[in-house]
């Protein structure tokens, strides 16, 4: 049977509020530490952190919403928040929507039920019922991916990232460019990575882009590029992400178009797989894990009551790699 504070406390002789101490590094006598600590270590008993932060007015516990696991974005930026949590004494609870927007919104509320000291959301729409949610449990959230004037956000820049390919294409040479897009619900890839690539677009004249739009997915993006590749002979195929680029790369492998020779192709993100596959992929690189670092930096100082800016954008980086030509 798993011990308790209370038996602790009685085996070693001393009050329940003396083990409590102790195990939250709390001073008491030299003999007192001894004692605790060899009844502790005879019966492996482990604090149930997770119950005494809920018996706490403050907790260490910081909840973190994510619409998905399988997301290399998702993943870096989970082992960043997790690294500088630890780093500073507190533990993350995740809660996975599987991209279903009402089970976000439930898990806001269920944090706050399990009275965590604040939540890292990482959500691809903001909507009145996120605002709602956050105003009636009044702890701190931060938003990571997206902005809103109404909560703490830390952003990539995507308008940047979107200008330097889109400046990177046209000086390589390309005019006849396919942009394969996402829904505008997302604002952040769906919007501004977009707007940053037609800004440099348009500081080129002679250029033919068209537009489309498709999933995060990389199943999907393979049945749209296949539909764009049967009506459109571009030179360049622009993915919002590295996931659309790889679907566009494995459609056009399967038709016997050659990369870069045939059809150039470019990426959003940086994941690892992108200089491991062959041609390697150009891409404009996020810093997942240092977002990762920064959240869980600024979540804690806003736990804390110390002030942290409204918005922080971290900045990004094109990487020139083999799957674009030179026209």
């Amino acid at each position: 049977m798993n011990k308790t504070i209370s038996d602790i406390a009685q085996m070693a002789g001393v009050a329940k509020s003396t083990v409590s101490r102790f195990l939250n590094g709390g001073s008491v006598s030299e003999d007192t530490r001894q004692k605790i600590e060899r009844i502790i270590k005879q019966y492996n008993y482990v604090p149930n952190t997770f119950a005494q932060s809920l018996k706490a007015k403050k907790t260490s516990i910081i909840g973190t919403v994510v619409p998905r696991l399988d997301s290399f974005a998702t993943s870096q930026t989970l082992i960043g928040i997790d690294e500088e949590l630890r780093s500073n004494q507190y533990q993350m609870l995740i809660a996975n929507t599987s991209q279903d927007m009402q089970r976000e919104i439930d898990a806001i509320y269920d944090f706050a039920r399990q009275k965590v000291s604040g939540i890292i959301l990482l959500a691809a729409e903001v909507t009145e019922a996120h605002l709602k949610a956050v105003e009636d449990i009044r702890i701190p959230v931060l938003l990571v991916g997206q902005q809103h004037e109404q909560l703490h956000s830390l952003v990539h820049n995507d308008d940047q990232a979107g200008y330097e390919m889109g400046r990177y294409v046209v000086e390589q040479g390309h005019r006849k460019i396919v942009y394969m897009g996402v829904s505008e619900k997302d604002r952040a890839v769906g919007i501004y990575r977009k707007q940053g690539f037609q800004r440099a677009i348009a500081e080129c004249s002679g250029c033919e882009v068209k537009y489309y739009e498709t999933s995060f997915k990389m199943s999907e993006a393979i049945v749209t590029a296949e539909a764009i590749l049967k009506e459109n002979t571009p030179t360049i195929i622009v993915g919002a992400t590295d996931n659309i680029a790889l679907g566009v790369m494995k459609i056009a492998f399967s038709n016997k178009i050659r990369i870069p020779q045939d059809l150039s192709v470019t990426g959003f993100g940086g994941y690892d797989i992108t200089e491991m596959i062959h041609p390697t992929l150009t891409t404009v690189k996020y810093h997942y894990l240092q977002a990762g670092k920064v959240a869980a930096n600024h979540i804690i100082r806003l736990v804390k009551g110390e002030s942290v800016e409204e918005r922080t954008t971290l900045d990004v980086e094109l990487i020139p790699r083999e799957s674009v030509d030179k026209l």
